[in-house]
């Protein structure tokens, strides 16, 4: 199966803030941005839309099967950013820079305080991946998602190790194309 993981657009959150699951919305470049992605999404052919449930991607979803006449999307909590837990929301200059230093050091494995490790974001991308592949009815899957669930699907692809994962570029309103076959991952392309 074709896979097309799609990063919502530029979120309405200053850059210096610590976000992940938290529901931020979209920046005033939406139309922009979502009319530079429509070409790279107009080859697909009724594909299995899939969305995060947070609104930065769900907005971008509906746009697309509104668009191009797609089936609905249907979301799936698996799909959603990296938990940051007690800093979600708050500057990174406040949080204690030892504290994040420590778990940046080890974010594979280490949560921030109530959130979650990324070898837990992982885990649930990874199934979400098996459970899309077991359908043999369709071809092509649309997924709007975060940049830490693509970074994961694509280490997993390269087969590479989590910690590399971090060092791939994912863009705002980009296009990763991974393909499941047959228990196989591999990496078409990134950020198209």
């Amino acid at each position: 199966m074709d896979v097309y993981l799609v990063r919502h657009t530029t979120p309405d959150v200053d850059s210096v803030v610590c976000y992940g699951q938290a529901d931020v919305g979209l920046a005033e470049t939406f139309d922009m941005e979502w009319s530079m992605l429509m070409p790279k999404l107009a080859h697909l052919v009724n594909p299995l839309v899939f969305s995060s449930p947070l609104q930065r991607c769900a907005k971008l979803a509906k746009m697309a099967v509104d668009h191009f006449n797609f089936s609905s999307p249907h979301t799936d909590a698996r799909l959603l950013e990296l938990n940051f837990g007690d800093w979600e929301l708050t500057a990174w200059g406040d949080i204690p820079q030892g504290i994040v230093g420590e778990w940046s050091d080890e974010h594979v494995n280490q949560a921030p305080p109530n959130g979650e490790s990324y070898a837990d974001l992982h885990i649930r991308a990874k199934a979400f991946l098996a459970d899309l592949a077991t359908d043999k009815n369709n071809k092509q899957a649309l997924i709007f998602t975060h940049a830490g669930v693509i970074r994961a699907l694509v280490a997993e692809a390269l087969n590479v190790p989590l910690r590399e994962a971090s060092r791939v570029k994912v863009n705002y309103g980009s296009v990763t194309h991974i393909v499941a076959d047959a228990g196989v991952t591999r990496l078409e392309f990134v950020n198209r």
